[in-house]
């Protein structure tokens, strides 16, 4: 039985020299872990988890203490009143969207301070602004938080965690306190909102510490540990989640419906495990970072900068070199590694996209995967790695076929040559 792969020839050097090199960030990443892990099962064991609460419930889901349990735990860990967490929410998007369709209304106005939100969620703003919300787009990377334009009619104020497809434009949570803070001093009745996507665990507190009203995200991200098949969540200010519920459910019915489906077990299981998770993805997105800038691109942010959620970007310049590398990562998947993907036009996106996805979870971006726009600067987007051997694999793929650095590269033609 073959027992792995046998690696390209010189790539063991490269692994051994950046893994001394990259000790430090390691260390630093196991004190995030620690301090985390910890404070995840005191969340657990302050909501009284049971066996019991793994049972079972369909239909209406009424009196589902698993379910409610569950929220507690959700509520515990990030430092809030309430909390919504449910597998009916598909994704990020859907979870976000629902906190802004709640928490807007005609005539206030939302403001999105990190620039123009993810592809994905422009439809929502759209959709709001036929509602009657007014919108605004300002950007705290280039304007600072001196002019931070809010109003008396500003209702909410966005704050998106992750970059998205804008390198290095991620924020720390003490950013993000800053922006909340800032926030409440032009306007108390402000609401905050976080779209936490990506960003769970990565540092020792999250949104809700430092003054946000209200987070979101999706448990197919770095809540749900690699476990969670689907789902999403909303954490913040009591009132501010139920009037979330009422649009996820309907009016009246609230928090107080919704089956678990047999999926409890998992969602408690994969929120426990995800503080660890996320540290292998960290520590493989790290050696990334220093491999890909060993061979010559530009990573954001670099193998030794602070991070603030779990992406790592690489900037090819190039359209055939960013698709030759998404290939790479595919073809060091655990499922569906002899799929070749390709750009396509895909639903919520401005460019045609090419994702690499071999994961367990369809989507599952705690898994790893790549996704990147067709537009310049060609920028590849890797995020997950429920462990970093995995990456290491991705890299060898990558070495093999684009081993040399990038000024070598000539015409497309060459590049096959080597890719075959």
């Amino acid at each position: 039985m073959n027992r792995g792969r046998h690696w390209p020839e010189g790539f063991s050097s490269y692994v051994e020299h950046i893994m001394q090199e990259i000790k430090p960030a390691y260390e630093r990443i196991e004190r995030t872990r620690l301090r985390n892990q910890l404070a995840m099962l005191s969340a657990f064991r302050s909501a009284g988890v049971r066996e019991s609460d793994f049972s079972c419930s369909t239909g209406y889901g009424y009196g589902d203490r698993g379910r409610e349990t569950l929220e507690k735990v959700y509520a515990n860990y990030f430092g809030t009143e309430s909390a919504l967490v449910r597998i009916q929410m598909v994704s990020g998007t859907q979870a976000i969207s629902q906190a802004l369709i709640a928490l807007c209304s005609p005539g206030k106005e939302l403001l999105s301070v990190t620039g123009q939100p993810y592809d994905t969620l422009l439809p929502t703003v759209e959709y709001l602004k036929r509602w009657g919300v007014r919108y605004r787009c300002y950007d705290v990377w280039e304007s600072g938080l001196d002019e931070l334009p809010v109003f008396r009619d500003t209702a909410v104020v966005f704050i998106q965690r992750s970059g998205g497809y804008r390198p290095g434009r991620s924020l720390g949570v003490e950013k993000i306190g800053e922006i909340c803070k800032r926030a409440k001093e032009l306007n108390q009745k402000v609401v905050c909102l976080v779209d936490n996507c990506y960003g769970e665990f990565v540092q020792e507190v999250e949104p809700t510490h430092v003054g946000a009203d209200v987070v979101a995200g999706s448990l197919i991200k770095n809540p749900g540990g690699g476990l969670a098949p689907s789902g999403g969540y909303i954490a913040g200010r009591e009132d501010l989640v139920r009037k979330v519920a009422e649009v996820a459910t309907a009016p009246g019915l609230s928090g107080e419906v919704g089956p678990s489906l047999g999926f409890n077990r998992l969602l408690y299981q994969g929120f426990f495990l995800a503080p660890h998770v996320v540290a292998e993805s960290l520590m493989g997105m790290v050696f990334f970072a220093r491999f890909m800038a060993e061979l010559g691109w530009e990573t954001r942010p670099a193998w030794n900068e602070p991070r603030s959620d779990i992406i790592q970007s690489v900037v090819f310049g190039d359209r055939e070199l960013l698709i030759t590398a998404c290939k790479c990562i595919q073809r060091a998947s655990p499922v569906d590694s002899a799929v070749t993907p390709e750009p396509w036009d895909m639903p919520g996106y401005e460019d045609p996209v090419i994702m690499a996805a071999g994961t367990f979870v369809q989507g599952a971006s705690i898994e790893l995967s790549a996704d990147a726009p067709i537009r310049p600067p060609y920028a590849m987007y890797v995020q997950g790695g429920l462990v970093r051997e995995q990456v290491l694999e991705a890299c060898a793929e990558i070495y093999r076929a684009l081993g040399k650095r990038p000024s070598s590269w000539k015409t497309q033609k060459e590049l096959l040559q080597i890719e075959q």
